[in-house]
């Protein structure tokens, strides 16, 4: 058992690599304070101590070859990946999932093993060109990071087969994508894509494709050549697929795809007590009242005009044919009940109006005579 006591307090480098057999590494070890350099290489250690992070001044670790199960919870997060990762040629699965790390050093492209590549839940802002050199890499996740931009040579990614960069800042994705020829699952949930290129289409193998929580306006058409077996437009989406109409971008004269749940917009919290998502509803409900529906959905409107034939009474009123944003078929089940409710009480009480009208207001009897 190792043992370690007060007068280890200027203790500079502690190597107990070469013992072998030490099962546990003392909490005493805090006493340590000096403590730099510490290598417990081949030991059969299966944790850390709790009190591990006091050793404030420790600059070096080594835990090769042996089978660490936990790290105590305050041992700190990192910040930067050293440059000399790259001489790690033999390392198939690198993850460090929960750091700060802002950037990774263009050593990566080093790792030709490298299989599977975590980054997830770190401060990234870009990746480095390099990651397309790892040319055995299967599974790359960037999930909650800070990333704008996926670089160009990720599309020399040949045996990549799952892509995840769900929220993030993704603002365009690269054409290259289309390269990743073994692509089977892309997904970049809640992101800030107004478009996908044409060429993910190139990636033949797709098979799920996760674009939920963006702000496309519509979708390549080159998407029909894929054999998709799951395509996510919606977070309250009911079927993995959808059917899609073709249409034309006014703007650049492509052919495209679209369909209900396009353009998509930021999704926001729906009350159940007034009806602020039912705008082709919106006419049967006459005592809604104008602040209650959601703004964003009012402004979604197209007006069709018409040549009038005749002038209205009111002249500076403009008789148009609105069409709003078809409210997602889940919700239009609950609207329905609502708005048959709301009508019946309406027509129930134009109809007790009308009676009484009837007995109160009959136009009284005239008679003439030659």
């Amino acid at each position: 058992m190792l043992q370690l006591s007060t007068s280890g307090w200027y203790l500079h480098r502690l190597t107990v690599a070469a013992i072998k057999d030490i099962p546990e590494i003392p909490e005493s070890i805090s006493f340590c304070k000096a403590l730099q350099v510490a290598d417990f290489s081949g030991n059969p250690l299966t944790r850390l101590p709790e009190s591990f992070p006091e050793l404030q001044n420790l600059t070096c670790l080594s835990v090769n070859d042996i089978s660490l199960q936990s790290l105590p919870e305050n041992i700190g997060k990192l910040e930067r990946l050293p440059e000399e990762i790259s001489g790690l040629t033999s390392l198939t699965d690198l993850i460090i999932s929960q750091n700060l790390l802002e950037t990774v050093p263009d050593g990566i492209g080093k790792l030709k093993k490298l299989s599977i590549l975590k980054l997830d839940q770190n401060r990234l802002t870009e990746l480095p060109e390099a990651v397309g050199d790892c040319e055995n890499l299967t599974e790359l996740v960037l999930t909650e990071n800070r990333l704008l931009t996926l670089p160009k040579s990720i599309g020399k990614l040949k045996k990549l087969s799952n892509l995840n960069a769900d929220r993030n800042k993704l603002v365009s994705l690269p054409k290259e994508i289309g390269g990743c020829c073994n692509l089977t699952v892309f997904c970049v949930r809640d992101n800030r894509l107004t478009r996908i290129p044409a060429e993910v289409s190139q990636a033949m193998e797709l098979h799920v494709l996760d674009v939920a929580g963006n702000r496309l306006r519509h979708l390549p058409l080159s998407l029909t050549t894929l054999k998709l077996k799951a395509l996510w437009l919606s977070d309250n989406q009911s079927q993995p697929l959808l059917t899609f109409q073709t249409d034309t971008d006014r703007t650049t004269g492509e052919k495209i795809l679209t369909c209900v749940l396009l353009p998509q917009l930021p999704s926001e919290p729906i009350c159940q007590e007034n009806l602020p998502r039912c705008g082709a509803l919106e006419s049967l409900v006459s005592d809604v009242p104008e602040d209650a529906w959601n703004g964003r959905t009012v402004h979604r409107v197209s007006a069709i005009r018409f040549l009038e034939d005749e002038k209205d009474e009111d002249e500076s009123e403009t008789r148009t044919l609105q069409r709003r944003a078809t409210p997602h078929p889940g919700e239009l089940k609950n609207m329905k009940k609502t708005v048959e409710n709301l009508r019946n009480d309406m027509n129930a009480a134009k109809g007790l109006d009308s009676n009484k009208n009837e007995v109160n207001h009959a136009p009284d009897r005239v008679t003439t005579s030659v």
